[in-house]
């Protein structure tokens, strides 16, 4: 079959609260496509309904991906336009979906996302955390040495770290982190995004873990805290770098700014000790 004749996946990302989040693309892509899969179809159902939309709905979650996508992946590969959604947000980021577009661009099947609603990049943006670089761990394995091993991984994280957690868990949650030697560092618990009681909570790791011990937060919930702060590196140490660099041959302008983004110097040392 031809590539023009063979249908497309879209990966849409769907409101994480307030409904009017849903974009026009959106609401195009979930009314011509031949089939919406959705992690809960009661749930997309009732999305669907409220923007007149009847496009035929599927379940696809972590229980039948395994035996649903050679199905869907014949489907396209006949020509149906699939979108496939979560229950909120944006579709792989800790929802099903990976297994199903990396099959469909194993099969050479054009997969188009339709971007939109993210609780992760909500949150981020409105934490007043660093957003310059992060890392996304979803929800945390409960127990085990793959908790352990995050845990630290993040204690030793020095950008923010953006987690997804139960309402019930966060105060342990940040308990553990506050144990493992992050209690002081600056943290944010956003709750109900985009929704009526849509809050930002600040303080440290230690504070917010004793405030949620006593009342554990409502709704839906992403934690965020900060990177840790990295050592100021001296002027010596600087300068033996800048002479490293240059023996190896980099001019001037590539020294100063290797000496910027991998060290930290401010532009008027680097451009300093670029220059000797």
């Amino acid at each position: 079959m031809t590539e023009a004749t063979r249908g497309t996946l879209y990966v849409v990302s769907t409101p994480i609260g307030n409904l009017g989040d849903l974009s026009q693309r959106a609401r195009d892509t979930l009314e011509t496509a031949g089939l919406v899969l959705a992690e809960d179809t009661r749930h997309s159902r009732a999305l669907l309904t409220h923007f007149g939309i009847k496009t035929s709905v599927e379940s696809y979650h972590e229980h039948n991906e395994a035996r649903s996508t050679p199905k869907v992946i014949a489907r396209l590969d006949a020509g149906l336009n699939v979108a496939i959604i979560s229950d909120a947000g944006t579709p792989l980021l800790s929802d099903p979906g990976a297994r199903l577009v990396r099959a469909a661009i194993d099969a050479g099947i054009a997969v188009v996302p339709i971007p939109g609603a993210s609780a992760m990049l909500s949150a981020l943006v409105g934490s007043g955390l660093s957003a310059d670089r992060f890392t996304f761990f979803g929800f945390l394995d409960r127990k085990g040495t793959d908790r352990k091993s995050a845990l630290a991984e993040i204690v030793a994280l020095e950008h923010t770290a953006v987690l997804y957690e139960a309402p019930g868990r966060v105060a342990s949650l940040l308990a553990e982190l506050s144990e493992a030697g992050a209690g002081g560092r600056a943290t944010v618990v956003a709750r109900e995004l985009t929704k009526q009681y849509e809050e930002f909570v600040r303080g440290t790791a230690s504070e917010l873990a004793a405030r949620f011990g006593e009342s554990p937060p409502r709704g839906e919930v992403v934690v965020l805290m900060a990177g840790a702060e990295v050592a100021a590196v001296t002027e010596e140490v600087l300068r033996e770098r800048a002479n490293a660099l240059r023996a190896d041959g980099l001019s001037a302008r590539e020294v100063a700014r290797v000496l910027s983004i991998e060290c930290g110097a401010s532009r008027n040392v680097a451009y300093r000790l670029a220059h000797e």
